[in-house]
């Protein structure tokens, strides 16, 4: 079991990337947090953060990611930054105060941050102590208009999967399609996919096809295990009429489908479902096919 904390973690991982003077000046910030006037320094602190310490990336190594894992389900830092890391940090230090609201500091925060504060703020909501409070300002951050700080939340992100009620998680979930965002950074895509998603999905996807628009294949992923009568119905049209991308999804989305319709509808497309079988087709596949150049 691990014993380390998270605040502990990133503390040791400042200090060995941090030049001396550096990691001094975090530690001096931070020790004002106990003072009278420390609600101003935090403040003042978290704004000074990426002008003093920089934005270099952390350049965790898949150790570091293992013990951020071990620490708390989920806790990736591979796209984290010396800043993001020292604001979490004090962040961390500030939820450890049991005279301070943190909740509603973390709310005012918010109101105030501009682009990257706010996705700091809300990359380390994993780390803080849950609360309802908590839990409904992170849902306003959800309504967001920048995609940066949405993904904050919703990408590489235990939060959600760990805390988000089902209403919350599929209005998440659509809400990425709506921003053009990717489904496959969402830690507990497959775990915490539901009938109701589902057909919000396919909703979506019919309002896509009736203006003559992309369908992502990564949508029929979180279909694929709900699907019966005009979803399936709709995952044999893109089985017989979609881009090569999208007859993947469905063959994948159909291999995950309890109906015995599927079977059938799969039984025309020998060689993919051998593919899926062999694990020569998956979602990563189509990722990174998505991802190659031209």
């Amino acid at each position: 079991m691990n014993t380390t904390t998270a605040p502990d973690f990133l503390d040791a991982l400042l200090m060995q990337r941090l030049p001396a003077d550096q990691y001094d000046w975090l530690q001096e910030r931070l020790n004002l947090l106990h003072s009278d006037d420390s609600l101003r320094d935090i403040h003042i602190t978290f704004g000074l953060i990426p002008r003093r310490l920089g934005r270099q990336d952390l350049a965790a190594s898949s150790q570091d990611n293992a013990t951020a894992d071990a620490i708390v389900n989920g806790w990736n830092l591979s796209d984290w930054s010396l800043d993001m890391a020292a604001r979490v940090l004090l962040l961390c230090r500030i939820s450890q105060q049991t005279n301070r609201d943190f909740a509603a500091l973390f709310k005012s925060m918010c109101q105030t941050a501009d682009l990257s504060e706010s996705i700091c703020l809300y990359r380390g909501t994993a780390l803080y102590p849950q609360s309802d409070e908590l839990d409904k300002q992170i849902g306003e951050g959800l309504r967001t208009n920048m995609r940066a700080v949405f993904e904050a939340i919703a990408h590489h992100n235990p939060y959600p999967a760990k805390h988000f009620s089902e209403l919350r998680w599929n209005h998440m979930v659509l809400k990425a399609l709506f921003v053009d965002s990717t489904l496959h950074p969402i830690q507990g895509l497959d775990e915490r996919a539901n009938p109701e998603l589902a057909r919000i999905l396919c909703d979506y996807a019919h309002e896509r096809w009736s203006a003559h628009r992309p369908v992502t294949p990564e949508l029929w992923r979180c279909v694929g295990p709900f699907a019966r009568g005009s979803m399936l119905d709709d995952l044999q049209k893109v089985l017989e009429s979609g881009l090569p991308l999208e007859h993947q999804g469905a063959v994948l989305a159909l291999s995950r489908c309890p109906d015995p319709r599927a079977e059938k509808l799969l039984a025309n497309y020998p060689e993919q479902v051998s593919a899926v079988a062999n694990e020569e087709l998956s979602w990563d596949s189509i990722i990174e096919q998505t991802n190659q150049p031209g």
